[in-house]
């Protein structure tokens, strides 16, 4: 089998890292769209949240990732300690994490949950696919926040919450739903006319809750959706 090769180049990313919090363990940030969580391979992928925050935090380590279309809340370690601990929250699904998303078309029901399992294959890449057979387990809860027309195009705001945290979940979940992620350009997101000019994946990291791994103090982090 040939070795997959990802030739995707991210064009520059001007926008800041917002620090919402930090202390002597962790920093929480708010993540631009458009900005690689890690660094790639490619030296002309050098830019990164984390390439961009160990400059200022020495020795700080990135607990989980957002897409680079992705915008919103990501928690950051600032020792190997602290990342183990709170990787062991993610791992045992103890951290809660919610979404804001525009989905195109109405989605009829108001709330609902989507349980398909997801599976890399290489004929696809870089996307993923719905493989019952070979899928990991993948659920994903949605909730309606509005409907609503921009123009002649129908959107659906809503709030997601997956309750695994598969590579592209909410992307090919939302795809699997009828109702892709406006802008998403893997998943059907820009198939509409009036969505193939849409500036960014309108999906944003909103909620983050956990266990701080020191204090054992829960943490509640908002960070409202830009669109």
């Amino acid at each position: 089998m040939s070795p997959i090769i990802d030739t995707f180049i991210a064009p520059p990313c001007y926008d800041t890292i917002e620090i919402l919090y930090q202390d002597d363990h962790l920093l929480l940030i708010g993540k631009p769209s458009g900005l690689l969580s890690l660094s790639g391979k490619n030296p002309l992928n050098l830019d990164s949240v984390h390439h961009r925050l160990v400059q200022r935090y020495p020795g700080c380590t990135l607990v989980h990732r957002l897409d680079f279309g992705t915008s919103g809340l990501m928690v950051v370690a600032r020792n190997k300690a602290i990342n183990a601990a709170l990787c062991q929250q993610f791992s045992a699904r103890s951290v809660t994490k919610g979404y804001t998303a525009l989905l195109c078309g109405h989605v009829e029901k108001d709330e609902g949950i989507i349980d398909a399992p997801i599976a890399k294959d290489p004929a696809l890449f870089p996307r993923m696919a719905i493989c019952p057979v070979n899928g990991k387990p993948a659920r994903s809860r949605y909730r309606v926040s509005e409907r609503f027309y921009q123009g002649e195009v129908a959107l659906t705001r809503v709030e997601l919450m997956p309750e695994t945290g598969r590579t592209h979940q909410l992307r090919i979940h939302c795809q699997q739903l009828g109702h892709p992620i406006a802008g998403c350009d893997l998943y059907g997101g820009l198939d509409l006319p009036g969505l193939k000019k849409t500036p960014r994946l309108m999906l944003h990291a909103s909620e983050l809750h956990f266990a701080h791994p020191v204090s054992g103090e829960a943490i509640y982090a908002v960070n409202a959706s830009p669109f």
